[in-house]
């Protein structure tokens, strides 16, 4: 039977990293969770899984997934998060898979998004396909700070995997902000990094240029209040990550003078 090794980088996920964990029963034949320095007991509910624990400090998601893959020891990795979990399905196919050995060298999974427990079916979280299971002598993760995915070779292609990972991305809409303000965050600081120009306007446009991607594009507004909710999030975190990088950028020149 062929062997999976299972990366999950973690910080402060103790509220949902159990239900992970036991998704993975009889899949992991080895599980590595890079955490973040968390505050709450996530370290010690991965410990009690046998999980292999090691923590650093988070300088990019891209770098801190190739960290984990690192840590492996088997070819194959599957790389999960700390809210997804694998569906019934999801979970034949990779028994399948490890009984009869791996056919490709890389494999992707339709992921269902979840919000405060509502599956999201438009808004562009649907099918939402991920590379996450992979021969680790063949692919890695590329260094993007913000949307880091599995590189590999032109000639490989994926093959998609039957059933679900299910991703559970929050609870409550404050939960969701946070999570949003991070995103735009990290991208405020490319633009900086980029020195962009960017205009008294360009804020406002982005923003809208993302809600009305999010609501009209990708069909959010099939998903009713939810669809709205996301879109609106949507703009604020672009209107709010060029707003930002603006004032920072003009405060660096006016420093320069």
């Amino acid at each position: 039977m062929s062997k999976i090794s299972v990366t999950i980088l973690t910080f402060n996920e103790a509220r949902r990293i159990e239900a992970c964990l036991e998704s993975l029963r009889d899949i992991a034949d080895e599980i590595i969770v890079v955490d973040s320095f968390s505050t709450d007991n996530t370290v010690e509910i991965c410990k009690r899984h046998d999980c292999k624990v090691t923590q650093r400090e988070l300088m990019g998601f891209g770098a801190q997934r190739q960290y984990a893959t690192s840590l492996t020891t088997h070819p194959y990795v599957l790389a999960i998060d700390a809210d997804e979990i694998l569906s019934p399905t999801l979970r034949d196919s990779l028994l399948r898979l490890k009984q009869k050995d791996f056919a490709h060298r890389v494999y992707s999974v339709s992921r269902l998004n979840f919000f405060c427990g509502y599956a999201v079916k438009h808004c562009g979280w649907y099918p939402d396909i991920q590379i996450r299971l992979f021969d680790k002598r063949y692919a890695n993760w590329s260094f993007n700070d913000m949307h880091e995915r599995v590189t590999f070779r032109d000639n490989v292609t994926p093959e998609l995997l039957n059933g679900e990972l299910l991703h559970y991305r929050c609870d409550t809409l404050s939960e969701y902000s946070i999570k949003q303000a991070k995103l735009a965050d990290v991208k405020r600081n490319r633009l900086v990094h980029n020195r962009e120009h960017i205009s008294c306007t360009r804020p406002a446009y982005k923003g809208f240029k993302a809600f009305f991607k999010t609501y009209l594009g990708q069909g959010g507004i099939l998903d009713g209040s939810v669809g709205f909710t996301i879109s609106r999030q949507e703009y604020f975190k672009e209107k709010n990550a060029y707003s930002e990088a603006r004032k920072e950028i003009a405060g660096e020149k006016r420093n320069q003078t």
